[in-house]
């Protein structure tokens, strides 16, 4: 009896130790970390396309003698802010 409870627990424990899916885990920690910088470089870019996109049209309508553009002010520079807080957000999410 004692013979076959320890070969039960040796069959169980090696079981156990054989989980699929681990090397694939770190396979994809290991492909967001390498990718993640792109990604927060990408944030960077796209707030500042928003920014500087949103600068150009507010500074088109301020010209052409539009009244009441805190809206578009607003949205512009909270979309820009927003892409720059997805950065760190992303890094703390993932823990990068």
């Amino acid at each position: 009896m004692k013979y076959l409870l320890t070969v039960a627990a040796c069959i169980i424990a090696a079981i156990a130790s054989a989980q699929p899916g681990i090397s694939e885990m770190q396979q994809a920690q290991h492909d967001l970390s390498s990718t993640f910088f792109s990604a927060f470089d990408c944030c960077m870019v796209l707030a500042f396309i928003f920014g500087a996109f949103g600068g150009l049209r507010i500074y088109h309508n301020w010209q052409m003698g539009k009244d009441r553009m805190d809206a578009a002010v607003a949205a512009w520079f909270f979309a820009a802010f927003f892409m720059i807080l997805s950065g760190p957000f992303l890094r703390a999410l993932f823990g990068i």
